[in-house]
């Protein structure tokens, strides 16, 4: 193909229309940008050799031309309870995780965004291992694809909690899951965004035309305890984060899912379940309440089950919204909710 460079390019780095302007410029065929996407996001396929409906000439310019990069599968985890904990490795050699959560019929992927996490929450390995990269759109899209052939199950849901804050990334992140949606073929709405509350970014989602969900890692009621362990509180504290949520449940006509993660003897008392419930009034919503899951580097503590039911007894008649209680699955593999660290030492 003449016009582009003799260094092989990874042709998973062009968005669609990129990669169908190209076709145009270098051999008058704008479909065929369409038709290699269709190969790599709704199949799989990973080798030109097996793009069939492409002559076998051109597949040979266009092995010459570019390669197609591919996470590497270094490590999986199975847990007892089902879940299982990938661990890839990216082309620069740097490693991330996802987690695979089988769920009644759900078939959830737990999928990361950055390599690492620069926001430090006290209570996730992720970002005790600080930040190092944002991932590429390619590089989130294709652990759905590379999980879904592992298990041999189609995956029905896609949650954005794994490693990273995605909102940070935000357009990589956005692009991600437009390939998820329009070619995997996943539902807007089973795939969710949780953040630790970029409030522009969530405007700005407000404003997108897709209709993914959104949960907020609220984690603590009141600044005062969300600054001791989420440092991000501080530039974006609770109150702005509720006006932007207001915002994008108002634009969306869709509820936001509150995450919060409880921790014994920390923000479990009953003057916690109170403020929580007032929270909840202001955003139409539902709760989804994390019993933590422990890292073993700081002080904070894993409640008890009796813990969790006096907390949800006291919530529960108080707020307007759902309330579900998540016992984290796959925590025997360090795959439960902010256990994952880019690595299985």
């Amino acid at each position: 193909m003449e016009g582009i460079s003799k260094n092989r390019i990874n042709i998973k780095g062009f968005k669609l229309d990129e990669l169908k302007d190209l076709f145009k410029r270098t051999v008058s065929k704008g479909y065929r940008g369409e038709q290699i996407y269709k190969w790599l996001w709704q199949k799989g396929v990973n080798e030109f050799e097996d793009m069939t409906d492409i002559s076998k000439d051109e597949r040979n310019r266009l092995k010459n031309e570019f390669y197609v990069s591919e996470l590497k599968e270094k490590d999986i985890r199975i847990s007892k309870d089902g879940a299982r904990k990938f661990l890839f490795e990216l082309e620069d050699g740097e490693s991330i995780e996802s987690v695979f959560i089988p769920d009644e019929d759900r078939r959830t992927v737990c999928v990361s965004t950055q390599v690492g996490c620069p926001l430090n929450c006290l209570f996730c390995a992720t970002g005790k291992m600080g930040f190092k990269r944002n991932l590429r759109f390619y590089e989130i899209a294709e652990q759905v694809l590379k999980v879904q052939k592992s298990v041999g199950e189609r995956i029905t849901n896609v949650v954005l909690m794994g490693m990273g804050e995605p909102f940070l990334n935000y357009d990589e992140v956005l692009y991600a899951l437009e390939i998820i949606n329009k070619f995997i073929g996943i539902g807007a709405r089973k795939i969710t965004i949780s953040t630790s509350g970029i409030v522009p970014n969530i405007y700005k989602i407000g404003d997108e035309k897709y209709q993914f969900k959104l949960g907020f890692s609220l984690n603590a009621a009141t600044d005062e305890k969300r600054d001791k362990i989420m440092p991000i509180n501080k530039t974006y504290p609770i109150k702005e984060v509720i006006k932007s949520l207001k915002y994008y449940a108002e634009k969306k006509g869709m509820r936001v899912t509150f995450e919060y993660i409880l921790f014994k003897n920390f923000n479990d008392t009953k003057e916690d379940a109170i403020r929580l419930s007032e929270i909840t009034r202001m955003v139409p919503s539902k709760v989804n309440i994390i019993p933590y899951n422990s890292i073993g580097i700081n002080e904070l503590l894993p409640p008890s089950e009796d813990d969790v039911d006096r907390f949800v007894k006291i919530l529960y008649p108080l707020s307007p919204s759902a309330i579900t209680v998540r016992w984290s699955k796959g925590k025997d593999i360090s795959a439960a909710c902010g256990q994952l660290k880019g690595g299985f030492k």
